[in-house]
């Protein structure tokens, strides 16, 4: 069967470089660091002390009192972002088909804040349990979907995926091929993350993940260095309307840019590191290039995974010579993780969002932070370090890779 297109045609963002997609991009293209000190909570017992934090954020702007006690913050910025993403493509609500409008929602963890809440209340409270009726429905990483979808009225599709820090390009790839079916018209998609609190960061402290630089915390998300030593915990959330391409001509929408596929792999390797050879990283890069139906060389643009772990960075790079070989050097790359930290399960929405931007506005944002040359990598590739650098992008390739193994990578092109 003939697959139908599907478009973008409106974007939203709640991250720590702005709360809005327009404050987001300016930050991003303009090489602002994300990375402060933590506000929420007393660090001084934790060997990471900084994170990539939202900035000026109050509930009260967003959302009423009664509204807010059953929303986890990683469903307020779901709601944020899906909301921005809604208004800015001017969908009409009853002119649309509501059976055939879905949302597949993503968060690598869900409402950690919420449990580690209940459970302390529970322990400190000598284990009577007093658990609010909210902590369920707060915590369970589904149920952002299920608001948005209450929300707007959306009757078709609605799932969450879980593939950890590939989780919103997973939740992407879906809602493309349940459009490209014909399964649905139309779906809000994306992914939230909040989990800079004490469990979350003690969590990857433990597992030696976190970047410690505690005396160069602006700095301390520094992919493709010499002297990088872990990632930047970030938060909040990205949102995208996917669209069949005639519905959104049809009904007048502004386009983006076209989702033309989308590709997952595993490692089959390790619980938290990346295949050495990059094997898993090259087969995701392949499997999207083979289901967009363009070659290699037609990306300009690669927005990696980039965490600025000693490992990842590495096998990263060897995936893409794999696959893209000389054109390697013809390519940009750049890691946004260097400005917003790891959104975690959010990541991908975001760094989709980035990558579409770029062909938007031809132009790469930096990988900021970039000091000293690591001689394991291969310097003679364009990382697009520490400054924005134009071009023209008319296909950009966005990675993702979680724990577990999991790889899922997404190509977007100009629409012509």
């Amino acid at each position: 069967m003939e697959l139908k297109r599907v478009v973008v045609t409106g974007l939203g963002a709640i991250t720590p470089l702005g709360n809005t997609i327009n404050e987001f991009w300016e930050n991003l293209k303009n090489g602002v660091s994300g990375s402060d000190l933590i506000t929420r909570f007393d660090t001084e017992k934790f060997k990471t002390k900084f994170a990539c934090e939202v900035k000026n954020y109050n509930v009260n702007n967003y959302f009423d009192r009664k509204e807010s006690r059953k929303l986890d913050l990683y469903a307020q910025y779901a709601l944020i972002a899906a909301d921005e993403a809604v208004r800015d493509s001017k969908i009409d609500l009853s002119a649309i088909n509501l059976d055939k409008s879905g949302v597949i929602w993503s968060s690598g963890i869900g409402g950690l804040q919420t449990f580690f809440e209940e459970i302390a209340g529970f322990v400190k409270g000598d284990y009577t349990p007093r658990f609010s009726p909210f902590f369920i429905p707060k915590m369970i990483s589904d149920i952002a979907s299920g608001h948005i979808s209450i929300k707007y009225g959306f009757r078709g599709p609605n799932f969450s995926t879980v593939s950890a820090c590939a989780s919103s390009t997973n939740a992407l790839i879906d809602a493309l091929n349940y459009i490209r079916l014909g399964k649905a018209d139309l779906f809000i998609t994306g992914g939230s993350e909040a989990a800079i609190n004490e469990a979350g960061l003690g969590g990857f402290n433990a597992m030696q993940a976190l970047s410690t630089n505690n005396e160069s915390y602006q700095t301390a998300s520094r992919p493709f260095d010499a002297t990088r030593d872990g990632f930047v915990m970030g938060e909040g959330g990205g949102a995208l309307i996917l669209e069949e391409y005639e519905h959104a001509i049809k009904r007048g929408a502004t386009i983006y840019a076209e989702v033309a596929g989308g590709g997952m792999s595993a490692d089959a390797y390790h619980l938290t590191a990346p295949h050495p050879e990059g094997l898993g990283a090259a087969k995701v890069m392949e499997n999207a290039i083979d289901d967009s139906g363009l070659r290699p060389e037609d990306v300009d643009y690669i927005n990696v995974h980039g965490t600025a772990t000693p490992l990842g960075d590495i096998a990263e790079v060897k995936g893409i010579k794999m696959v893209f070989g000389d054109h390697s050097y013809k390519l940009n790359i750049s890691a946004t993780k260097s400005m917003t930290g790891h959104l975690l399960g959010a990541a991908g929405a975001v760094e989709s969002i980035a990558s579409i931007m770029a062909i938007k506005n031809d132009l790469i944002p930096p990988t900021i932070n970039f000091k000293h040359e690591d001689p394991d990598l291969d310097n003679k590739m364009n990382f697009t370090f520490n400054k924005a650098q134009s071009r023209k992008v008319g296909v950009a390739l966005s990675n993702t890779f979680g724990f577990g193994g999991h790889n899922s990578s997404v190509v977007f092109k100009k629409l012509q």
